[in-house]
């Protein structure tokens, strides 16, 4: 087997397993009526102040915090008995869809630093 034939066969295996990591986002969407309670419909509508803005966050970031919340990684009383009963897909759907929601979020990393 030469060399490029071993690797279009290795890309080829990884292939489903990468695109089952992807989340659906209207399954996201069917999955977050839970969560408009506190963040509103889209994730921009936080009820309360306390609440974070989650449309428009990156997907990596609310895997991972919905996946600590799960775990207990991460404290958080309301968000732990919320994460709990989602599967990993779930927590994957619900990240491409608020990922996918516009936001009033802003990216600061392009703000010029301020001059002293």
């Amino acid at each position: 087997m030469t060399f490029r034939t071993a690797l279009l066969a290795a890309l080829l295996l990884a292939a489903p397993a990468a695109f089952a990591q992807q989340g659906d986002v209207a399954k996201g969407r069917e999955l977050s009526t839970t969560c408009a309670a506190c963040h509103g419909p889209t994730g921009a509508e936080s009820l309360d102040p306390s609440y974070p803005v989650i449309a428009g966050q990156f997907a990596d970031y609310l895997r991972k915090a919905l996946t600590d919340y799960r775990s207990g990684a991460r404290s958080n009383a309301i968000m732990a008995t919320q994460a709990q009963p989602l599967s990993d897909q779930d927590i994957r759907d619900l990240a491409a869809f608020y990922a996918s929601q516009p936001s009033p979020l802003q990216d600061l990393s392009k703000v010029p630093a301020i001059q002293r």
